[in-house]
């Protein structure tokens, strides 16, 4: 069995603290919203760097090794390292693995390989992806709609009816036209290498 790291426990949670920092002060200035802030990607791409450094050394950051609250930071970190699609792959199939074990939480797999998967053009499983829609937020296309809930019940997620009746109560974050924000967000999807 893994021994918990008193070292890298904190040190995942101040670098998941210092990327909620810079999101919240990019946020409050509106520039969050329009395109990928280079603050953040840098915050992302430090934060994504560190994680694979303590990923070669000790495999995926689970519970064993850093406890509830620094393996949820990994996950964040993980999902948010959008510029590095193949390192986000990499981290998938470590959460995967370390899931099944119950060394982290199946919903946070479900969460980046939806994420993975919208990012690659495909259709997501669990319908944790939301984006703009005629009618307020909506999930990214469905693998297979008619299965999407019974596939959240088996990771612990809400239903989805219930999350997009609140998030589509919520403001949404940028009036900014849905078509312009997809033809950007595909721009750099392939500058990036997600898609082709």
């Amino acid at each position: 069995m893994t021994a918990m790291n008193e070292s890298l426990r904190p040190e995942l949670l101040t670098l998941r603290a210092n990327d909620e920092s810079v999101r919240r002060e990019l946020a409050a200035d509106g520039s969050l919203f329009d395109g990928y802030h280079p603050r953040m990607e840098a915050v992302h791409r430090a934060n994504a760097a560190r994680l694979r450094v303590i990923m070669d050394t000790h495999g995926w950051p689970g519970r064993a090794l850093v406890g509830d609250d620094g393996a949820e930071a990994a996950w964040r970190i993980a999902q948010h390292a959008i510029g590095e699609p193949a390192f986000m792959r990499a981290c998938r199939d470590r959460l995967d693995e370390a899931s099944f074990r119950g060394d982290a939480e199946r919903q946070h797999f479900a969460f980046l390989d939806d994420r993975i998967r919208a990012f690659e053009g495909r259709p997501q499983r669990y319908g944790t992806q939301l984006r703009g829609g005629p009618n307020g937020l909506e999930p990214h296309p469905l693998e297979d709609e008619s299965r999407v809930e019974e596939r959240r019940v088996q990771v612990g997620l809400p239903a989805l009816s219930e999350v997009l009746r609140k998030a589509r109560a919520a403001p949404p974050p940028s009036s900014r036209n849905q078509a312009v924000t997809d033809q950007a967000e595909l721009a750099w999807r392939r500058a990036v290498g997600w898609t082709a």
